[in-house]
């Protein structure tokens, strides 16, 4: 396309009356949104991340696509995985993995923007009706530019007529996590709480993307929409992988506190390293055990994300042909979203916990046609389903580790999505 135009004001409009809709949203940096589903592919168990690696290999050797275009263009299959393998309650939850190769791409980075069109030949479908059909929605696409030139944030409309307690109920199971913790069973433990919010209607979803464009700077904004009645959103801070020609980057973040004047207390603070040097060591050694040389950049770095800052340190490896999905399957979940040792932490949590984590913590993302990949780890998210928004954070538990700072911590990163909205 030659106007340049921001995929998130076509996220609904984009190839009409489609019940999967996508957003991802690095602006500045990489904006997609996509619709409809050409190929999908749903696992649940064990052997998730290989299957999908299996499913993206077999769409990719069939797909019809130029011999050179540009990263952005490329053709992408979306996914996302469940935190756990397999959910408690199976007609509740989602899979273990969604992956889906959507019909409609619509993509901008740096300037460029470009519209791909993904549908299988045959009964009907020709080169010539493929090339109407996105001329067509390319030409429509250019005659909605005039009404989205302001860009205003509007409120997200929607007002919380009330909302659950969610500290007592994460107080019991936190008195049990600590005592895991101090009593070296576990070594880290990261417990999650979640609130419900009962709303007066439905939340315009991307009035709240905007709103976190703003607040929420750093991190890659994402909507999953499954379908009209269910959404999943947020705006992580978190690499699980990021793989660039070759070059993997992975974060590692773990160790938080409110942006404040002592925000910089972080860096020395002694519990949050310790914390922190048990991610890095568990990502270190997964990658080390996939045959790669990982590289870190020096020590923590104090990361900013809205009113939140963590210890950050960013590692990198060259990828040698590995399979992205393979090696994301080995890396979730880190100790930064579950604790050490990891199952036994992840049977913990099944117990503590009193609801299914879904897609909280979990990776969702993207792989291209090239190899290039980017899982996030969707944390600072929440759900939709009709009236009522759920939000899920967790705080990292470790000896020594303080009831209430980690109750207010629980807080800070409810409300990262609850604070744009409000009580009627």
């Amino acid at each position: 396309m030659q106007q340049e135009v921001d995929p998130l004001d076509f996220y609904s409009s984009l190839g009409g009356i489609h019940s999967f809709r996508f957003l991802w949203d690095r602006a500045p940096g990489l904006c997609l949104s996509a619709a409809g589903c050409t190929k999908v592919f749903e696992y649940t168990g064990i052997n998730r991340f290989n299957q999908a690696q299996r499913f993206v290999d077999s769409i990719f050797s069939c797909l019809v696509s130029p011999q050179v275009c540009p990263s952005l263009a490329r053709p992408k299959v979306l996914l996302a995985f469940s935190f756990f393998d397999a959910p408690l309650l199976f007609s509740k939850d989602v899979p273990g993995v969604q992956a889906v190769l959507p019909r409609w791409q619509l993509s901008r980075q740096k300037g460029q923007c470009w519209l791909r069109l993904q549908r299988t030949l045959g009964e009907g479908v020709t080169p010539s009706s493929l090339t109407e059909e996105l001329w067509e929605q390319s030409r429509q696409l250019v005659a909605l530019l005039d009404d989205f030139k302001d860009g205003q944030l509007d409120k997200t409309g929607a007002f919380i007529l009330s909302s659950s307690d969610w500290e007592e109920q994460y107080r019991s199971a936190l008195k049990l996590a600590l005592e895991l913790v101090e009593s070296k069973i576990l070594r880290k433990l990261v417990l999650a709480a979640r609130q419900e919010l009962f709303l007066d209607k439905p939340m315009d979803l991307l009035q709240l993307v905007r709103k976190l464009r703003v607040s929420q700077r750093g991190s890659c904004r994402f909507l999953w929409q499954k379908n009209e009645a269910s959404s999943v959103f947020g705006a992580s801070p978190e690499r699980l992988i990021s793989l660039h020609k070759g070059r993997l980057k992975i974060d590692a973040l773990a160790g938080s506190t409110w942006d404040g004047p002592n925000a910089k207390d972080l860096l020395s603070s002694q519990k949050d390293r310790l914390e922190h040097e048990l991610v890095v060591d568990a990502i270190t050694e997964v990658i080390q055990q996939s045959g790669l040389v990982p590289r870190r950049n020096g020590p923590p770095r104090l990361a900013r994300h809205g009113a939140l800052a963590h210890l950050h340190t960013l590692i990198c490896a060259d990828m040698l042909g590995h399979p992205p999905l393979s090696l994301a399957g080995m890396l979730h979940p880190t100790p930064a979203v579950a604790g050490v040792p990891r199952t036994e932490a992840m049977n913990v949590l099944r117990h503590l916990e009193p609801f299914e984590r879904g897609l909280y913590a979990a990776p969702l993302g993207w792989i291209d046609s090239d190899g290039d990949a980017e899982l996030r780890v969707a944390i600072r998210s929440g759900s939709m389903e009709g009236n009522l928004l759920r939000i899920t954070a967790g705080a990292g538990l470790i000896a020594g580790s303080i009831a209430e700072q980690e109750l207010n911590e629980v807080e800070l990163k409810l409300g990262v999505i609850r604070n744009h909205l409000t009580p009627l």
